[in-house]
């Protein structure tokens, strides 16, 4: 099992790898005014995306703590790689 942030055109995806595949659980977007990021959800939970975020860094603290990726796999002991990963 894998969990990473991976670079595309406009900005970052967290991906879930497991068994089943790829599973996009959370982004992050720059944009003028700063970063819009959000973390999946199911539901409708509007406190799950925010924007206008002043750093990459608080972004992706923000999306990391809602733990997305529990929706797929439960509680697991897992970490997110520290470096992105370049789209393939």
């Amino acid at each position: 099992m894998e969990l990473f942030w991976r670079e595309n055109r406009i900005g970052l995806r967290l991906i879930l790898v497991t068994d089943e595949g790829e599973q996009e659980v959370g982004g992050i977007r720059k944009t003028p005014r700063g970063f819009d990021a959000f973390a999946r959800t199911f539901g409708y939970e509007p406190g799950r995306a925010q924007k206008d975020i002043e750093s990459l860094e608080a972004a992706r603290d923000f999306v990391e703590s809602f733990r997305p990726w529990e929706l797929f796999v439960g509680e697991i002991d897992i970490e997110v790689e520290p470096d992105s990963r370049q789209n393939q």
